[in-house]
């Protein structure tokens, strides 16, 4: 082999509507910005299309997930999620991937780091990022991962086998707080643009909610409608901005985009209605509770992150949020939210109870698919520190 190059083993997974690198710690250098340099090299740079590496050109599929096995008595595996950007010489550490989430309960269970058992395989998942715990039933079947199954989940192509995630206590996993204001529901003002209501809800990932209406939305628009009005996007992240400070994720508003570009993430809710999806299949407002669009990385998730919607569920139980406000009161009474994603509704499983200091979540859970695509190596140009500078 070339000497100009290293070769890293690796494999890439699709967890939910995401898709990941995965590489396993002691594979790579310790962490730091000669980790942070290599990862960013073989995702292909700063470069839209990544197209010298292994990133998929969108926020959705420029993901790494560092894999080891775990030293604590409550978990299997060490999980460390990155967002890659490719837009700076930066990966966003800071929160997890409920998505990928997914995919690293199967990657554990076909690289051997968990006793397997049939038909179902319990994966206890420690996300490093927000020192969380997530449990994941993974389905099983000649010792190996069963993804062929007949689950299906809106955002993704193909049918699969159900993985269970359950977000063991998901509050304050990146600011300490379930509400980092201690307010459930907050004002913006960005000037002559207007005033905005938001809530603020820290819950598997941080998240800014807002009112759809107040953006001159129905809410019903798809992410390829909304991401046609760059003044649109800009609005929301000099929201997303303003709250991220307000959170103390950042000391100041003016350092959100550069230092912490994946977290908080924001996004827009309305009520229940009908809406035609992507594939051109209508969506009925009876078959969802709630309407709800999601940005990541200053761009329009094309469908729902799942962090995202834990973030949601635990937001429909905390009266007074925007996102309370938007249900009616059956979906406020059950223990299922049912969040009506730009590809269709999506299911969300809490359990909670109110408590003299509000509420508390014990779990909130979903069902996702996952599979492995590819097993490998990268090819890593030696120069990489070379490249990973501004």
């Amino acid at each position: 082999m070339n000497f100009e190059y290293i070769r890293i083993p690796c494999h890439i997974v699709r967890g939910g509507t995401s898709k990941g690198i995965f590489f396993r710690g002691n594979d790579l250098p310790a962490p730091g910005p000669e980790r942070d340099a290599l990862i960013h090299r073989a995702f292909g740079g700063v470069d839209a299309r990544q197209i010298d590496g292994l990133g998929g050109a969108n926020s959705l599929t420029s993901k790494v997930a560092i894999i080891e096995s775990s030293k604590r008595p409550d978990a299997d595996i060490d999980y460390t999620f990155g967002q890659v950007s490719f837009t700076r010489h930066i990966i966003d550490w800071r929160g997890n991937c409920g998505n990928i989430s997914s995919a690293a309960a199967l990657y554990a269970v076909d690289m051997g780091l968990v006793p397997v058992e049939e038909p179902l395989t319990t994966v206890r998942i420690y996300n490093t990022n927000t020192d969380k715990l997530i449990i994941a039933e993974v389905p099983v079947k000649n010792g190996k991962t069963q993804f062929i199954g007949d689950y299906e989940i809106n955002g993704a192509p193909f049918p699969g086998a159900k993985i269970l995630l359950d977000f063991f206590e998901p509050a304050g996993s990146v600011t300490g707080k379930l509400l980092p204001t201690g307010n459930a529901k907050d004002s913006i003002d960005l000037g002559e643009d207007g005033v905005f209501e938001v809530s603020i809800v820290d819950a598997a990932n941080p998240v800014v909610f807002l009112k759809a209406e107040q953006l001159g939305l129905s809410g019903a628009e798809l992410p390829v409608e909304l991401e046609a009005r760059p003044e649109l996007l800009s609005k929301i992240e000099r929201i997303r901005c303003i709250a991220a400070e307000m959170a103390g994720i950042v000391p100041s508003a003016n350092d959100a985009t550069a230092k912490s570009p994946a977290i908080p993430k924001i996004g827009f809710v309305s009520k229940a209605q009908s809406f035609v999806n992507p594939n051109q299949k209508e969506i009925q407002a009876d078959s969802i509770d709630i309407t709800a669009r999601l940005c990541s990385m200053q761009k329009m998730h094309r469908a729902y992150m799942v962090t995202g919607a834990i973030c949601t569920g635990a937001a429909s139980k905390i009266k007074g949020t925007v996102v309370w406000e938007m249900l009616d009161e059956r979906a406020k009474a059950s223990d299922t939210l049912r969040i009506g994603q730009p590809y269709g509704p999506m299911d969300v499983k809490i359990t909670s109870k109110e408590t003299p200091d509000g509420v508390y979540f014990e779990k909130i859970g979903v069902g996702r698919t996952a599979r492995m695509i590819l097993e490998g190596q990268v090819f890593v140009p030696a120069n990489y520190m070379d490249c990973f500078q501004d």
